[in-house]
C-alpha cells in the first residue's frame, strides 16, 4: 500500500510537471535521497521523492477488533492501522535556479491539490481512496537533523506530512459459527 501511495504521487508530479514546463526531461523518482556510500541515489536534473518517517494516527486509532458475518461465519478480523507518511522531494540539479524552479513546482502542485480522492484520480487505488498532503515546515535544526539522518549534504528540498493510509491484514484471526440460538432458564429460589 505504501509502494502504491508513493508511486501515484511521483507520477501526478510527473503529469504535473510535464504540462508546466511542456519537457519530460525533468522526472520526480521514487528512491531513496542518499545510497550507503553517501552519494544522491536519484538522477542529477531530477527530484528524489522518498519516504523518511511513518508514523501511526493515533487520534482515530481503534483498539477493537472488527466482527462480521460472511457466508455463515462469524469472522474477526484485526483493527485497521492508519498511517501518516512523511515524505520529502529533493532536487538535484547541476545549476541551484533550477532546483528551486523544480522544488517550486512541487509546492504549487500541492497547494493547489492538497486533497487526492480516488473518485477524482483514478490512478489513485480504491483501497486507499484519500490522500491529503500537508506542507511540513522544518525549522533550521529540525531540516539539519532530517539531513544527517538522511546521510547526505542538504538540497533543495520540501517535506510533505501525507494523511492518511489504512492497513488492514486481510487474513481472518478466528472464524467461528454464528450465534442461532440463544437459551435461558428461569429458576425461582
Amino acid at each position: 500500500m505504501l509502494d502504491l501511495a508513493i508511486t501515484f504521487l511521483k507520477d501526478e508530479l510527473n503529469t504535473y510537471l510535464l504540462a508546466r514546463t511542456g519537457s519530460d526531461t525533468v522526472k520526480v523518482k521514487a528512491s531513496k535521497l542518499v545510497d550507503e556510500a553517501g552519494k544522491y541515489a536519484f538522477d542529477n536534473d531530477s527530484i528524489g521523492c522518498s519516504v523518511i518517517n511513518i508514523e501511526e494516527e493515533r487520534v482515530l486509532k481503534s483498539h477493537q477488533p472488527d466482527y462480521t458475518n460472511i457466508n455463515g461465519q462469524h469472522v474477526v478480523q484485526e483493527p485497521e492501522l492508519r498511517i501518516n507518511l512523511h515524505v520529502m522531494f529533493a532536487a538535484n540539479f547541476t545549476h541551484y535556479d533550477q532546483a528551486l524552479k523544480y522544488i517550486s513546482h512541487v509546492l504549487t502542485y500541492f497547494q493547489a491539490h492538497p486533497v487526492l480522492t480516488s473518485d477524482e484520480y483514478p490512478g489513485l487505488a480504491p483501497d486507499i481512496g484519500k490522500l491529503t498532503v500537508e506542507l511540513l515546515s522544518l525549522n533550521y535544526e529540525q531540516l539539519n537533523q532530517v539531513w544527517a539522518f538522511i546521510g547526505g549534504k542538504q538540497l533543495p528540498s520540501v517535506a510533505y506530512k501525507v494523511r492518511m493510509l489504512i492497513l488492514r491484514d486481510t487474513a481472518q484471526t478466528a472464524v467461528q459459527p454464528p450465534l442461532t440460538t440463544i437459551r435461558t432458564t428461569i429458576q425461582s429460589r
